[in-house]
């Protein structure tokens, strides 16, 4: 027999040990996290009472392939939009905390006398709590609707992206970038193929699955969303990125699609998948030696995250404006470190940075910190009841009053918003333009080089190239110089004060300005023209750029393309009916907003049309949009049925929906008192000489219509019922067999 591969034995026994460990977690309550790290320890080769895993480098690869797409996983459930949504108030208590523990970590390390690169790397794994294990304690601990739960998750998202920039940071320190140049160049070159990559995915990646929608079954759609997950891993590496930080950006860029959800849950059994294979691995490098031999830094280092966290993550929420309870509630639920903690534990130890025995010691310190969580989530309470006990009033309300990032934040001032809105756009379009330029010199002038050879044709080469890239940017540069010209604050500060217009004006030429450098860097690539004469065709292009009409139209539809793809997702929710429509807000300053109602089953509308029911008339309302199964009809006209079940979209105001209300609850069939009555019965019918029904057809026998009676068939002395046609007349002698209720029989009986 052929012998199997080393590896396949070794997947065999991580799963089947790993389906143990966790059966017995869950029966225990505890995190599946943990379980795999019991499970890779007991097939580690340091458990010398259990089967060994032999192939320890394949393991490896499918644990750096499980965190490529955990990553992956968390861009699908994370927004870009939920972010700017949140606010400053978690931003500062994130930052803070990061900051806090990131210190303290390298403070700790350095007291234990451990390598620079080992202190820097732990104070990085010491700013990072557990998402996985703090939402599964609210949820075991009943508090996830809770307030201050709401605000732990929104500052864990955050930490969760702050992680992945994290690990971009350690690898450039990692390899020696440490002068303060070289960071301010990896920090630009995050931010650069950041926006880069999100702007042209997302203006890219919903159109290309918009047009095969059609096409894409759940196994399609699958192998296409890995496919784009692993190839911007392989970019985010080319370029000099891990490709756990490409799988996170594709994640988010997909994240924006109206297939996201589809995709997450498709995504959802392969990512379980290798991410237990990845814990497992984790819990195949603790060494019992290592822990009995750093029992003590063990040890201080879950006092110093139990510590660190309640003390600096109480006084980041205070700073992001929660009172002081809320804040010692939620510094104490992050009380642990995770998944995150163990990742950049890995890209340690593959960097080869790191001392192989830091790795056991945070994964017992995680360990031991989850077991803690609960308890450190329920002892937030009597902590601060014990501390407003002893601490006099004044002080209580003083740090109650702390607050960098209130809730109630003040409306921007016109300037700031201008400002920011226009920086946003010349850094966004600046890169959008340095990319394009890049790929048209890289790429472009090098095949039209190629295809007009020789010193006489270069300059056609040179001038062609040129041309074509001042056309493809044409569009980003007349945005970056035009948008937000004619905007409600420029032209608000133009008017309000002749004092604001210098201003203004110098806001629109320095964007000329940049505008025309980029031209003029194209002309001093591929010309050997004065500067004067480059700087004089750099305008020209510009003017001309910004009064061309085809320019104008290009850029609005692309932006208008982008920002429909960008809302696509929130354009499906609210089609669903899962998301209230974008015009609801302005009809609150009207005092009309837009309520839910749903159709019962037993109402009396159900069969009407808007028109018989005329509801605008009794009650004032509109119906905006009836949701029925997955589709919605905007704008219905008075023939629309309304069907049980129909989710109606009303405009109007609270009292008239009060009476509509009403009107919906009461107008139902109820429960019918009568219903022995409404027993079904068979009798049987024998037409007679006197009948009114002979000579008739079943039609005008009215037995139907009038008594409410069914003819189910004619008995012919077969052993069946023969059916009875609708254009047959009765006749003497005919046996028909009838079902009604009884009260209708007995009528149908009478008469005949």
């Amino acid at each position: 027999m052929a012998e199997l591969p080393s590896m396949i034995k070794d997947l065999a026994l991580i799963l089947v040990m790993a389906g143990i460990v966790t059966l017995i977690f869950k029966k225990l309550k505890q995190p599946l996290v943990l379980g795999y790290i019991v499970a890779g320890f007991l097939v580690s080769p340091h458990m010398p009472y259990t089967a060994s895993v032999v192939d320890v480098e394949s393991i490896h690869l499918w644990a750096d392939i499980g965190v490529m797409f955990l990553l992956f996983s968390l861009g699908l459930d994370f927004s870009f939009k939920k972010i700017l949504r949140m606010g400053a108030s978690p931003i500062i208590s994130t930052c803070t905390i990061i900051f806090c523990m990131s210190m303290l970590g390298l403070a700790v390390g350095r007291a234990f006398g451990w390598g620079q690169m080992d202190c820097i790397f732990l104070g990085g794994m010491l700013a990072m709590s557990s998402t996985t294990i703090i939402y599964k304690a609210f949820d075991d601990l009943g508090l996830r609707q809770q307030q201050f739960a709401g605000l732990v998750m929104s500052v864990l998202i955050l930490e969760d992206i702050l992680a992945i920039v994290m690990m971009v940071m350690l690898s450039a320190i990692a390899h020696g970038n440490l002068e303060g140049g070289q960071m301010l160049h990896s920090v630009m070159s995050i931010v650069f193929f950041l926006v880069l990559w999100l702007v042209v995915g997302i203006f890219a990646i919903p159109l290309f699955l918009r047009s095969v929608r059609n096409l894409i079954n759940n196994e399609v759609l699958l192998v296409v969303a890995l496919g784009l997950c692993c190839a911007m891993a392989v970019f985010s590496t080319q370029v000099g990125f891990s490709s756990a930080f490409g799988a996170f950006i594709m994640g988010s860029i997909l994240a924006e699609t109206i297939e996201a959800e589809r995709i997450e849950k498709l995504v959802e059994p392969v990512k379980n998948l290798f991410g237990a294979i990845f814990f497992v691995s984790v819990g195949m490098l603790v060494d019992p030696k290592i822990l009995v031999e750093y029992a003590i830094p063990i040890a201080l280092l879950v006092l110093t995250i139990l510590v660190g966290q309640s003390v600096f993550g109480t006084f980041s929420f205070m700073l992001g404006g929660e009172s002081l309870k809320s804040a010692m509630r939620c510094g104490f639920s992050m009380a642990q470190i995770g998944e995150f903690s163990f990742i950049i534990a890995s890209l340690g130890l593959s960097l080869g940075v790191i001392s192989d025995f830091l790795y056991p010691v945070v994964v017992a310190v995680s360990v031991i910190t989850t077991f803690l969580t609960p308890y450190m989530i329920r002892l937030a309470t009597p902590a601060y009841s014990n501390l407003e006990s002893h601490l006099p009033n004044k002080l209580i309300n003083s740090l109650n009053q702390i607050a960098v990032g209130s809730h109630h934040t003040q409306e921007q001032s016109k300037w700031k918003k201008l400002l920011t809105q226009m920086a946003i756009n010349t850094v966004v379009y600046s890169i959008l333009t340095s990319a394009a330029i890049a790929m048209m010199l890289t790429f472009v002038l090098p095949f039209m080089r190629e295809l007009l050879p020789g010193w006489e044709l270069h300059w056609y080469a040179n001038a062609v190239t040129g041309v074509l890239t001042v056309l493809v940017i044409a569009p980003f540069l007349r945005a970056m110089v035009m948008k937000k010209n004619r905007s409600e604050e420029f032209r608000a500060l133009w008017a309000e004060n002749n004092r604001n217009r210098p201003p203004l004006i110098f806001t629109i030429l320095v964007r000329v300005v940049i505008a025309v450098a980029f031209i003029f860097y194209i002309c001093n690539y591929l010309s050997r023209f004065t500067n004067a004469l480059m700087i004089t065709i750099a305008l020209v292009v510009i003017v001309l750029i910004i009064f061309s009409r085809w320019v104008k139209h290009r850029s609005i539809t692309l932006e208008r393309l982008f920002v429909q793809n960008l809302r696509s997702r929130d354009i499906e929710a609210q089609v669903h009916g899962k998301k209230r429509p974008l015009y609801e807000g302005r009809l609150l300053d009207r005092d009309i907003h837009i309520a839910e109602f749903e159709v019962p089953s037993d109402s009396k509308w159900m069969g009407q049309t808007l028109k018989q029911l005329n509801l605008g008339r009794k009650y004032g309302v509109h119906i905006s949009s009836i949701l029925r199964g997955g589709w919605r009809i905007n704008i219905p006209d008075g023939d629309y049925v309304i069907f049980p079940g129909d989710k109606l979209q009303v405009i109007g105001s609270d009292e008239q929906f009060t009476s509509f209300r009403e009107a919906l609850e009461k107008e139902r069939l109820g429960v019918d008192v009568n219903f022995e009555q409404r027993e079904m019965l068979l009798r049987q019918l024998i037409i007679g000489h006197d009948s009114p029904f002979v000579g008739k057809t079943l039609i005008e026998s009215g037995i139907r219509d009038f008594y409410s009676c069914m003819v189910i068939g004619l008995e012919e002395g077969k052993q069946n019922l023969s059916s009875f046609k609708p254009n047959r007349k009765f006749e003497e002698g005919d046996i028909i067999w009838v079902v009604g209720e009884r009260e209708s029989l007995d009528a149908l009986l009478h008469a005949h």
